[in-house]
């Protein structure tokens, strides 16, 4: 497997995992430290179980049911290196949309396991 096709299979079980509220799951997908660029705002996670406890119940108040891949185009890549543009969607149950993101996430290998190193939204 390709490093492009490794981070963007390392891309779908992180949603797969989203979508199930599995937060140990998504950490799972994750290296650490996990940097998150929100904004002018810069989060680094040291480590698995940051995601705060009621935030799938949160994100469900707003109508969310899942999100949807658009597109995930490799910008740059190198044998342990991806670059992505993920352009997706946060869904409603009945498939309407509420909002639509493009964001840079980069996914690393690291001890022989590729895993989102960092997200800028």
């Amino acid at each position: 497997m390709s490093p492009a096709d490794a981070a963007i299979a390392c891309l779908d079980a992180f949603t797969a995992r989203f979508n199930a509220r599995d937060a140990a799951g998504m950490d799972a997908t994750l290296h650490f430290p996990h940097v998150i660029l929100a904004d002018e705002h810069l989060v680094v996670w040291k480590a698995p179980g940051r995601i705060a406890p009621n935030y799938f119940e949160e994100l469900a108040a707003t109508g969310w049911a899942r999100s949807t891949y658009h597109g995930r185009q490799v910008v740059l890549a190198g044998e342990t290196k991806v670059h992505l543009l993920v352009d997706y969607s946060r869904d409603r149950a009945d498939g309407s949309q509420i909002s639509r993101h493009q964001n840079v996430w980069i996914v690393t290998l690291q001890d022989g396991r590729w895993g989102v190193k960092l997200r800028s939204y």
